[in-house]
């Protein structure tokens, strides 16, 4: 969940206040693929994906796109919270405001691992995100495509000058940031009871996890989510479910002191 959003600000500099209500998007078209028509949770994905790509593209063209790069991190918290409310309004009226959950034989089921009962959709969960990471890193540094990603992030003009396409660089590499998030929303889903207002600690979460692992840092989101939610849990258990969430955002503020960069961030070099 957290990929996407990191991909988003690398390359535009958009802080996507709208992947919170994304992913419960993802989380509701996996709804209703698996209830209503019967698909498997991640055979649906091959439907779910894709769309969310279109999606994504279609965002960047009418709303990101017309962000002047002066302002355009200032002004994209509020055109992407606007984008939020939207999709929030939208499911709230198709859906009504009840919990839901995604259900599966291997979302039910758990495996006996050294005294400890693993549900198997996070074993699944978990080698989908390192996937779909994977694939995200030969797409950035293994194709021509991310080339011109990366030389976008570095230096606009310099990339425009040697006949690279910033602005289609920069739709599909939000339609990817989106795309993603389809992933993200049918785990989410099958992990956690959810209703349209669920977005809003998704992403609080999302960010505190973004910033810890580095601004721009695909690695660094995968390194901050297993620390972060690890140390949630360990909390939760160990001492009190109370103090955990204090402790998730508290442990963020303790590394920032020391690594300003976040974990496997570096100071920003950037001409536009």
């Amino acid at each position: 969940m957290a990929a996407g959003l990191t991909l988003v600000f690398g390359v535009m500099d958009i802080i996507n206040i709208a992947q919170g209500a994304l992913v419960v998007l993802g989380a509701y078209m996996s709804y209703e693929l698996s209830t209503h028509l019967g698909i498997d949770l991640f055979l649906g994905l091959l439907i779910t994906v894709p769309a969310f790509f279109v999606l994504g593209v279609a965002i960047e063209w009418a709303f990101m796109r017309r962000l002047h790069d002066r302002d355009r991190t200032a002004m994209s918290i509020l055109v992407t919270y606007a984008v939020a409310i939207i999709i929030e309004g939208v499911l709230s009226v198709t859906f009504g405001v009840d919990y839901v959950q995604l259900h599966a034989s291997y979302v039910d089921s758990t495996f006996h691992v050294l005294g400890f009962y693993l549900p198997y959709i996070y074993v699944f969960g978990f080698i989908l995100a390192v996937a779909l990471l994977a694939a995200l890193y030969f797409v950035l540094y293994r194709t021509q495509f991310g080339r011109g990603v990366r030389a976008s992030l570095q230096n606009r003009t310099a990339a425009e000058l040697i006949g690279v396409n910033v602005s289609r660089v920069r739709a599909v590499s939000v339609g990817i940031g989106v795309a993603v998030t389809a992933a993200g929303g049918m785990v989410f889903g099958a992990t956690n009871a959810f209703n349209p207002s669920s977005g809003y600690d998704l992403i609080s979460r999302l960010l505190s996890i973004v910033i810890l692992g580095g601004l721009g840092s695909i690695g660094g989101a995968l390194v901050a989510a297993l620390f972060m939610v690890t140390l949630e849990d360990v909390v939760a258990v160990v001492w009190s479910p109370v103090w955990a969430t204090l402790v998730y955002y508290a442990s963020l503020v303790v590394v920032l002191s020391f690594m300003p960069n976040g974990l496997f961030g570096k100071a920003a070099v950037r001409a536009q």
